[in-house]
């Protein structure tokens, strides 16, 4: 079946103040669909038009050299940005993880406070577009990185180095300047430190215990 945009899980307005809601609407309604478009044209008439946008992450390799600069970006995006909008919530307040999320963060970077660091220097870090992750690996290792543009660590066996630190992606942040420029401008320190207010950390948690 081809790819489909997601509904959002919540109103475009339910991020603010922290994402706005001309934001969310341009976000999703241009950016998000164009990936989707571009993703199922580039995929009509081929065999990986039948996958799902995970297998074909995880496959790119199998695509076909003349395609796979569209698919890799295109098909990159549609995955990002589903795990974008599903990671959010509103009304959750920041918070943090609990139970084996909680013991493999802590265990992996020393506290709570020490991932959000590190986490926040990976989003920072990132020279132009792209994404900082939360991957978890078999065994329920917890590791944290970033890709350019869009790609994803779920890549790694077909881009090697530039998918990050491989794994399933359980928390995705998106630093494109898309995602912030209306509300926040040049600052995207002000949107990473305001983006941990709708982090929901029970889907997170979830997607930890489905990956480990």
């Amino acid at each position: 079946m081809p790819f489909m945009l997601p509904n959002l899980p919540y109103a475009e307005n339910a991020l603010e103040p922290h994402i706005d809601a001309k934001t969310m609407e341009i976000h999703r309604g241009k950016h998000h669909n164009a990936y989707v478009t571009n993703a199922n044209k580039a995929l009509e008439g081929t065999p990986m038009a039948e996958w799902s946008v995970e297998q074909v992450c995880r496959r790119l390799k199998e695509v076909p050299a003349d395609k796979m600069g569209p698919v890799r970006n295109n098909a990159g995006g549609h995955f990002n940005h589903s795990l974008f909008w599903e990671i959010m919530a509103p009304s959750v307040k920041g918070g943090e993880p609990s139970g084996d999320l909680a013991a493999a963060i802590n265990g992996a970077f020393g506290s709570f406070s020490e991932f959000k660091e590190k986490f926040a220097a990976a989003a920072t870090g990132r020279f132009g577009s792209g994404w900082a992750w939360l991957c978890v690996h078999k065994g329920g290792k917890v590791e944290v990185c970033s890709t350019a543009n869009q790609d994803n660590p779920l890549m790694k066996d077909s881009i090697g180095d530039a998918a990050g630190c491989g794994g399933t992606p359980i928390l995705g942040l998106d630093v494109w300047e898309h995602a912030y420029y209306l509300n926040y401008q040049n600052r995207r320190p002000d949107y990473i430190a305001a983006w941990w207010n709708v982090v929901s950390w029970k889907k997170v948690g979830e997607l930890f215990a489905a990956g480990k």
